[in-house]
């Protein structure tokens, strides 16, 4: 059963985006102060199967910045992940999509995982699966550019003074 006040990080078949989202997230958060450092982040997948492993590229992608993915095991959103879920971060649209359509009741904080950047254009993460390394190092960058901008959206949220840069 998730801790109540997760962090849900949230893709398709929960194998690439979402569980390094998840992870880089995490490792993040282990360098903050309280109560940040002791949030739990959790992933899912909108349409994923429960029990697959990250998919090879992922886990080479993060394994490249110091972040071993390869315990990883998917699972499907479920309306007990979403209830308990402090926040949802969303890598596209159509994921955010999916949970407010099918979701009762809707989590109240359900976003982009680039949302709070500012930055001007697609906020939306690109599915790197099936493709070769460098895709999946794309996706993990501009997660790595994001987690700055979600660190201080949580300090807000849970009101801490501010997140360690």
């Amino acid at each position: 059963m998730p801790d109540p006040g997760h962090i849900l990080v949230v893709c398709t078949g929960n194998i690439c985006r979402s569980p390094m989202g998840a992870a880089l997230l995490q490792h993040a958060l282990a360098a903050q102060q309280e109560p940040l450092r002791s949030l739990k982040v959790r992933s899912a997948g909108v349409a994923s199967r429960t029990g697959d492993p990250a998919s090879p590229n992922a886990v080479t992608a993060l394994k490249k910045v110091g972040i071993d993915l390869r315990g990883h095991s998917s699972r499907p959103v479920t309306q007990e992940l979403l209830d308990n879920a402090l926040i949802v971060l969303c890598m596209t649209e159509s994921h955010r999509d999916m949970i407010e359509l099918t979701a009762q009741p809707v989590p109240a904080h359900v976003h982009l995982f680039k949302e709070f950047t500012g930055e001007k254009g697609s906020l939306e993460i690109p599915d790197p699966y099936g493709m070769h390394l460098t895709a999946y190092e794309a996706s993990r960058d501009e997660m790595v550019d994001a987690v700055p901008s979600i660190l201080a959206y949580l300090a807000k949220l849970t009101g801490t003074a501010a997140a360690a840069r």
